[in-house]
């Protein structure tokens, strides 16, 4: 390959007279290149001067001046030159300058007088420096000069002035001018400036300082910035105007600068061409100026020449095209001489800007240089010619992934070398087809172009280079991921000052991409702060303050792409203070308070609130006195007299209020006469010949002076005619002794100063104190509705009576004793008040059936006169209230025991019960309705011929004349018949004579057998059902334990969550309370007040808790006169109806896979014995046979004699108790009392002992007298 430049220094290249010189020289090509270098057009030997190094494999020169070299020795053109076997490369003319940061030249300023208005020029003609400086003015003091449209500097650095006012003298105008490259600034000396007034000039139109005449002329080079600049003077100071007279301006690329009269257009065109107009205008009139703006341009490219790489035989053609103003010319070298002075190549044709290459042959490479100049500039270009002749090469990594966002464009490089020039074609997976046409694009450089990529473009790829030498093929893969989106964006907040903050930013990625998230504060990392705190999807600012604020962006990133979102925080707080407060248009009673607002803080003032102190009456005690909205800054304040004024102003946003203001000066208003009289005068009395009057007394601030004193002036409505007055102070009531009871009076009160009085008020009525009224009312009756309310009627007294404002009438009431019972229960007496002039009431809430005494009396503002007579009444009867208490007793097979107790509250006589019941299947169906009736005087009936082993539902309640009290009701289970089955098969084993026959024997073994099930059976279903009832039946029933002699009949009832206490009390009146706790606890007893009842309802009591419970009666002062004992309740865990479970049919098909399992190994137990021979039960039976034995039935397969006419009745001892546990002696029924004989039992073998011991038969009577004989349990035992 041959050689390329790489990296040059710059064409003009300005340098650093204190740092070393490095002129850069950078080139590749194989063999590498070698360097060497000209200076001014001859050539640079740098092993002569020991200053000047060369970078190793480099063309880069060192040349050191820091230790001691002069830069200025250096200056000159320099150009490199790279050359390798295959050609020679050419860098650009570098122009090496040192920069320069003069002196000013010394002169002799002279100071400048002026008359005001007249144009002024300070010059500043700053040293020539390269580059030239930048010009500034400033002062002594290093602060730079202002500058505006009147004065304003111009491109050349002078100061212009348009016209000179007074403001301008000064003796430090001075011209700074500041070299960049060598970081320098130099000054020129002051320039005094006076401006006279004396002789002032006079308004005038404008006229140009700057350019001079009516015509300039500017030339600008392409790719330039055009600065054109009209600087104008008059008075007053004109106005800068620009247009294009030949077209539009370039918005895009104008602006304007020094106060509009520089006009400034980058990145000049030869569009920007033509003449431009700036106008200068004030009220005087106007002036024009206009500037030819020409454009030139050094060369550019059209077309740079490109490295040709040709096989043998090929033809190919180098392009030098450039453009300039005027047009450069195009001139060719070749290996940096000449080419006319080449040697000759047939091969080669060159045609003005183009080099034509055909039918080349190896060896005929080269590089060419092609050369655009024209007066304003040159442009060079290196190309190589290489001939060669190579197979393809794909230089592209082997098997590199390429990984994609969906929709992104896709580009496979399938990078190659060869000569000639290979051609790619690309192949996807195994398909044989090329890919080309949409959606894949080929590029010239053979690069694989999908344009918009999709999931299904995922796979691998092959590009083959080919050409007439061979082919090569590299192989590629493709992944399209699923782009990153931001789900949720962080949303604006506005947040107080001290809070915190949460930004969400939640994101949707590839998976098989891992995102990083990073915040940034205004474009920026965020401060390294601990108070921000980045979560997986958050960022948290705690304790926030006011340099928090500004713009958030959440960046997710992957390797792939990324998303971001910004959202603002705007920080807010309590506005600061108000400050400058001001009192002006000061008058007598009025003055205006300004202030300054203080900071927002991002929330708007809403309104302010003006506060004041009156330091003479209430000092250090601020008062609010008005507020203004926010955007008033003003407020005209009304003052009272006699008061030391100070003010204060807060300033209020959302946020909330700021703190006060500073308190302005102090204003103190003149005294005065009071401007109002007291508030809230009235009278009353207070004894019956008396009258108050009260009023508010003024505050200081309402008294407008010293010496405040109250006249209070008062008289008898439609009595007197005159007024009586006193005045008084220091006080703000006043009392009127010797006044007629109850009378109307009109009263007043003034305020007086020592500066006069104030406004007399209106008068008030008001009364003389009342006395206790005189006489009760009259005629009173009572007439009782219902059994609960009662009517009364009365007349009233005379309003001469009342002796003041009449307030009502009170009925006292009271309960003398119940009609039901003997014995009198005085209760309290209650009293009920109708207002106003009221002759009749109701009194609500009566107990039935009682005996209740009253009386009437009336009332006023001093308190009840004297009772009316005493009148007795009764209520009528009324319907009962539930009984006492209901429970279950003596559960039998067929019967069972309701006990109940009378209800607590009778209201009237009894006169009976009603009950009614129905049986509950197993699938809790009620069954159909029974109804007794019994008679009042009962507390227990028996109810008989139930069915055995049923649940009962009953239902009762108490009945008077009146109707039926309401139902309480209770469920219950009676006993199951134990003894049903077994007593069926043991009657019919009573029908057979044991006498040792092996008929007999198989009967009592199946007997036996058959007994034994039943028995397990019975004795099983009987106790779980026993003990389930019992259990059942302990959580609702209790019986009646001993209580205080007051107390009885004492019961209680649970369910889930509550229990019922029912009780009679035949004490004296007393306040009765239920106390409960739970047991064991050491926690106080929780009570609940019951006067008035005889039961309550402790509620949400908690399941599977036992509790102690008890009714207590205390005195007035709480303490405890009587109790009953302490009852245990329960509270069951779970409440629930039982289920029988002899019914269910998993539970029979168990029992009898039981039974069935034990008469098989029965059966075979006694075939293994009979299979011995060892007892010939066969010979006996037919020697001995017993006519008395009845064959069974085959047609049903039970004993001849057997009957079921006693189903029902129960076995002789097989009752089992109520508490669910079996007797011994009860539930082992024996055999004898069934059989024949008292010896019929089995030896050890298994045989009958009395059938074959050889004793005496007995009769059946003497049979039956048996009264000891083992259980077949026993039997049965011995048997196996």
């Amino acid at each position: 390959q041959p050689p390329t430049i790489t990296h040059q220094s710059p064409k003009d290249y300005i340098i650093d007279p204190r740092e070393n010189i490095v002129i850069h020289c950078e080139a590749k090509g194989k063999p590498h290149p070698s360097f060497s270098w000209t200076r001014d057009g001859t050539h640079f030997d740098i092993d002569k001067d020991p200053r000047v190094t060369m970078k190793p494999s480099s063309g880069t020169l060192v040349i050191d001046i820091i230790s001691g070299g002069k830069a200025e020795s250096y200056e000159g053109v320099y150009q490199c030159t790279a050359r390798n076997e295959h050609g020679t490369a050419l860098s650009n003319n570098i122009i090496i300058r040192q920069s320069r940061s003069p002196l000013w030249s010394k002169e002799k300023v002279e100071p400048i007088l002026v008359q005001e208005g007249v144009p002024l020029v300070l010059q500043c003609r700053p040293p020539a420096g390269l580059p030239p400086p930048i010009i500034f003015w400033m002062n002594n003091n290093f602060q730079r000069l202002p500058q505006n449209s009147r004065v304003s500097q111009a491109l050349n650095g002078d100061l212009y002035f348009s016209n000179v006012q007074t403001e301008d003298t000064r003796n430090d105008y001075i011209c700074y001018a500041r070299f960049t490259h060598t970081q320098t600034i130099q000054q020129k000396q002051p320039i005094s400036v006076k401006v006279l007034n004396n002789s002032p000039a006079g308004e005038r139109r404008p006229s140009f300082l700057i350019p001079t005449g009516a015509q300039s002329t500017k030339l600008v080079l392409r790719g330039q910035v055009l600065e054109i600049e009209c600087i104008a003077e008059g008075l007053p100071t004109p106005d800068i105007t620009w247009i294009k007279e030949s077209g539009e301006l370039p918005s895009k690329r104008t602006s304007y600068e020094s106060f509009n009269k520089t006009l400034k257009i980058v990145d000049v065109t030869e569009a920007d061409a033509g003449s431009y107009r700036c106008t200068a205008r004030n009220s005087m009139g106007s002036n024009f100026h206009i500037i030819t703006v020409t454009i030139k341009s050094a060369p550019y490219w059209i077309t740079a020449p490109k490295n040709l790489i040709l096989a043998p035989k090929e033809t190919g053609v180098l392009t030098c095209r450039a453009n300039g103003i005027p047009k450069p010319s195009i001139t060719w070298t070749m290996n940096g001489i000449s080419i006319e002075n080449s040697p000759k190549d047939p091969s080669r044709k060159v045609e003005d800007d183009s080099i034509i290459f055909t039918d080349v042959q190896t060896g005929s490479s080269a590089v060419y240089q092609c050369n655009a100049s024209n007066e304003y500039g040159y442009l060079l270009a290196n190309a190589f010619v290489n001939v060669l002749a190579e197979p393809p090469r794909v230089l592209t990594p082997p098997n590199k992934v390429y990984q994609v966002i969906t929709n992104n464009p896709a580009l496979l490089d399938c990078v190659s070398f060869g000569s000639p020039k290979p051609k790619i074609k690309w192949f996807k997976d195994s398909q044989t087809s090329v890919l080309d046409g949409d959606p894949y694009i080929l590029h010239e450089n053979g690069t694989l172009e999908i344009h918009v990529a999709q999931t299904d473009h995922s796979g691998k790829y092959t590009c083959v280079a080919m050409n007439d030498l061979g082919n090569t093929e590299n192989h590629v893969s493709l992944e399209v991921k699923q782009p990153t989106r931001i789900i949720k964006q962080p949303e604006y907040k506005v947040v107080q000052i001290n809070r915190s903050v949460v930004f969400e930013c939640k994101v949707k990625h590839d998976p098989s991409l891992t995102p990083t998230m990073t915040w940034l504060k205004d474009d920026e990392e965020l401060p390294d702060n601990e108070r921000f705190v980045v979560g997986q999807e958050s960022l948290t600012i705690n304790d926030i303050t006011e340099i928090d604020e500004g713009t958030y962006t959440c960046i997710m990133n992957t390797s792939l792409d990324e998303d971001s979102a910004k959202a603002m925080l705007t920080v807010v707080d309590q506005p600061d203070p108000p400050t400058d407060l001001e009192l002006t248009d000061q008058r007598e009673r009025s003055v205006q308070l300004t202030w300054i607002p203080g900071d927002e803080h991002n929330s708007p003032i809403q309104k302010f609130i003006i506060e004041y102190e009156d330091s003479l009456h209430q000092p250090s005690v601020w008062l609010p006195m008005t507020e203004v909205p926010g955007t008033k800054t003003t407020a005209q304040l009304k003052l009272s007299p006699y008061v030391n004024y100070s003010f204060r102003v807060l300033a209020v946003n959302k946020v909330g209020p700021s703190v006060p203001s500073y308190p302005s000066r102090q204003y103190i208003t003149d005294p005065a006469a009071p401007d109002e009289y007291p508030s809230h005068i009235e009278g009353a009395g207070t004894e019956p010949d008396n009258l108050v009057i009260k009023w508010e007394a003024l505050t200081g601030f309402q008294t407008n002076g010293p010496g405040l004193q109250y006249k209070v002036i008062w008289r008898q409505k439609g009595v007197d005619k005159d007024w009586t007055s006193v005045t008084v102070a220091n006080v703000s009531k006043f009392v009127v002794s010797g006044t007629p009871t109850f009378v109307p009076y009109e009263v007043k009160v003034q305020a007086i100063n020592d500066y006069g009085s104030g406004p007399e008020p209106p008068p008030v009525e008001a009364f003389s104190g009342e006395d206790l009224p005189m006489v009760a009312p009259e005629n009173v009756n009572v007439r009782a509705l219902n059994s609960t309310i009662a009517e009364v009627h009365w007349e009233p007294i005379p309003p001469k009576s009342v002796r003041g404002r009449l307030k009502g009438y009170k009925i006292y009431y009271w309960k003398e004793r119940s009609l039901s019972k003997q014995n009198p229960q005085h209760e309290e007496q209650q009293i009920l008040t109708f207002s106003g002039n009221k002759t009749h009431g109701k009194l609500p809430g009566l107990d039935a059936f009682s005996l209740y005494t009253l009386n009437v009396r009336v009332f006023n503002g001093k308190g009840e006169g004297p009772s009316s007579p005493n009148q007795q009444f009764e209520t009528p009867e009324g319907i009962p209230g539930p009984p006492a208490f209901l429970k279950v007793t003596n559960q039998m097979l067929d019967s069972l025991t309701l006990e109940w107790g009378p209800p607590v509250e009778r209201n009237g006589v009894l006169t009976g019960y009603v009950l009614k019941y129905q049986p509950i299947n197993s699938t809790n169906e009620l069954g159909p309705v029974e109804i007794v009736t019994i008679s009042a005087n009962e507390t227990s009936w028996t109810m008989e011929n139930l069915k055995y082993s049923t649940r009962y539902k009953f239902y009762f309640n108490a009945q008077t004349l009146t109707g039926s009290g309401p139902v309480v009701t209770e469920e219950a289970v009676t006993i199951m018949d134990e003894g049903k089955m077994s007593n069926r098969l043991l009657e019919n084993k009573c029908m057979f004579n044991v006498r040792g026959h092996v008929r007999t024997f198989s009967m009592n073994i199946l007997a036996l057998l058959l007994l034994l099930y039943s028995i397990v059976v019975s004795t099983f279903l009987l106790s779980f059902e026993l003990l389930v009832s019992q259990f059942l039946f302990s959580l609702v029933t209790y019986s009646v334990r001993p209580v205080d002699p007051v107390f009885r009949n004492v019961s209680t009832s649970v369910a889930e969550d509550w229990a019922n206490i029912s009780w009679e009390y035949l004490g004296p009146d007393k306040n009765l309370y239920v106390e409960y706790i739970v047991e064991n606890s050491k926690e106080d007893w929780k009570k609940e007040f019951v006067n008035g009842s005889q039961s309550f309802l402790i509620k949400g009591l908690k399941p599977g808790t036992s509790y102690k419970v008890r009714v207590v009666a205390k005195d007035q002062s709480d303490e405890m006169v009587h109790s009953t004992e302490e009852l245990i309740i329960t509270v069951p865990a779970m409440a629930s109806r039982q289920v029988d479970i002899a019914t269910q049919g998993w539970f029979i098909g168990l029992m009898c896979a039981i039974a069935l399992l034990i008469l098989v190994l029965l059966i075979i137990c006694f075939i293994k014995r009979n299979k011995g021979g060892k007892y010939p039960v066969k010979e006996k039976e037919d020697a001995h046979a017993d006519p008395e034995i009845q064959p069974m039935k085959e047609d049903d397969g039970t004993f001849g004699e057997y009957s079921d006419t006693e189903d029902h009745k129960p076995l002789k001892g097989s009752r089992t108790p109520s508490n669910g546990t079996v007797k011994k002696e009860d539930s082992d029924d024996s055999l004898v009392d069934y059989g024949e004989g008292g010896d019929g039992q089995f030896n050890e073998d298994g045989s009958f002992i009395g059938q074959y011991s050889g004793k005496k038969e007995k009769d059946t009577a003497e049979g039956n007298e048996s009264s000891e004989a083992p259980s077949p349990v026993n039997a049965m035992n011995s048997f196996v």
